[in-house]
């Protein structure tokens, strides 16, 4: 018998079994990374192996791109710590060109100074970088009181750690004085809300005060809105807040669904806050056929301690498009929902049938034969093998984009007459408006 013979590779594969695309290091690094809140389990991946990837992947891309990425991931899809473990991965694999003025643009809160030594001392301590230490002294620059106050936590590194290891030096006499106070342990303590009522103040006099002076965030008002109720806060004060949306820029689109959960009764002014957030982005002209993924797997958390899902996520953004659209969602079937906007889409799409498989190929082809300007399909592309169609078919409308919500290592929606997009966020949204605008 002859065995000399050439023998082609398997097939990559979902994890449910359909033909998954090839794809270049950098579009693995980019499914990897933009939906990725660090360390948390997928559905069919652990944290530690998404992170491992993120890490073997950054070291085969070109820098230049991993440093636009990096600052992509920060600054439009709001993602924080897998920035920082990149930034640690380009270090690791030997490329710290830009490394410094890369930390300065994408450190934006105090406490990330600290938790980017942390990620670079995982496999124990060694000396910073010269780069690093670059990078985080001008970070340093950025914070002032208030921000250093609020962000000076007990961890194993502490701001005051950083700020000897980097050599920073103050601009002026009076950040000089600043510093001087972090290292003494003197900062006066911040406003917030944590601190007031862990010091014993009135619930219902804090949050109105916070609210009123505008010292709250917008993510602390949306998490808070269930303890503003129950301490009988003005109920009106709360809502003006809300639709005020004042310090809104990095609040993802679900987080609005799970503040509707938790305080019901200001379900209206969230749902009025979620619709001006993303209506800023524009309408999408002609007819637009949204596809959502409500299999089983899109059930997995997005955080540990979270009770929201991808699930959530991507009905979030398929119930904030403007235009004329209709909505569908696949699972072991297809079926049509109401084009509903804000929290009662998502909780249309999410009710509209069992979460069970990932039909996706068929899907797509049925609603190929649908007249349509564009298609947008939202899932975790764990498509299930298909065997009537085989691969995932062309779009038949002109415009077609997958977007990828999780983290998964492959995906089926590359090429073949798709844009492929990754993350979570309103930027995904705003990418298809400002593509299509440019044509």
């Amino acid at each position: 018998m002859k065995i000399n013979v050439a023998r082609s590779a398997p097939p990559t594969l979902t994890h449910e079994g359909a033909r998954a695309a090839t794809v270049s290091p950098y579009q693995a690094l980019r499914r990897s990374v933009l939906s990725c809140l660090l360390w948390e389990k997928g559905f069919y991946e652990t944290g530690q192996d998404i992170a491992a990837r993120v890490e073997d992947l950054v070291a085969q891309v070109d820098a230049a791109k991993v440093r636009a990425l990096i600052v992509e991931a920060r600054k439009q899809h709001g993602l924080r710590h897998v920035p920082l473990l990149m930034i640690c991965a380009l270090l690791r694999a030997g490329k710290p060109e830009g490394v410094a003025d890369l930390i300065e643009e994408a450190i934006t809160r105090a406490d990330e100074l600290a938790e980017l030594v942390a990620l670079y001392w995982r496999g124990g301590k060694k000396p910073l970088p010269a780069q690093m230490k670059k990078g985080l002294a001008r970070a340093f620059l950025k914070f002032d009181a208030y921000a250093l106050a609020k962000y000076n936590r007990d961890g194993a590194i502490k701001l005051r750690d950083v700020l000897f290891m980097t050599h920073a030096k103050p601009k002026d006499d009076v950040q000089a004085a600043l510093w001087r106070s972090l290292v003494d342990g003197t900062l006066e303590s911040p406003d917030t809300w944590e601190v007031a009522l862990s010091g014993g103040a009135d619930k219902r006099e804090t949050f109105t005060r916070l609210i009123t002076e505008g010292k709250i965030g917008y993510l602390a008002l949306l998490r808070n809105l269930r303890n503003m109720e129950q301490a009988g806060v003005d109920t009106g004060l709360v809502r003006d807040a809300i639709i005020a949306r004042k310090g809104a820029k990095f609040v993802l689109p679900f987080r609005y669904v799970a503040a509707a959960r938790a305080a019901p009764q200001f379900e209206p002014a969230i749902d009025q806050a979620l619709s001006e957030a993303v209506s800023e982005i524009g309408i999408l002209a002609g007819r637009t056929i949204v596809l959502v993924d409500v299999s089983g797997s899109m059930n997995a958390k997005l955080s540990a301690k979270s009770d929201l899902t991808r699930m959530d996520a991507a009905a979030t953004l398929a119930s904030v498009l403007h235009g004329d659209r209709r909505v569908f969602t696949f699972s072991d079937q297809l079926v049509e929902v109401p084009p509903r906007h804000g929290i009662a889409g998502v909780d249309a799409i999410i009710r509209s049938q069992v979460h069970g498989g990932t039909e996706l190929i068929g899907a797509v082809a049925y609603i190929n034969t649908m007249p349509a300007d564009r298609l947008i399909v939202i899932t975790d592309e764990q498509a299930a093998q298909d065997t009537m169609y085989g691969r995932l078919p062309a779009p038949t409308p002109k415009r077609a984009y997958m977007i990828n919500v999780a983290s998964d290592k492959h995906g089926i929606g590359y090429g073949n007459g798709w844009t492929h997009i990754d993350g979570f966020s309103e930027s995904v949204m705003r990418y298809i408006f400002e593509v299509e605008a440019e044509e």
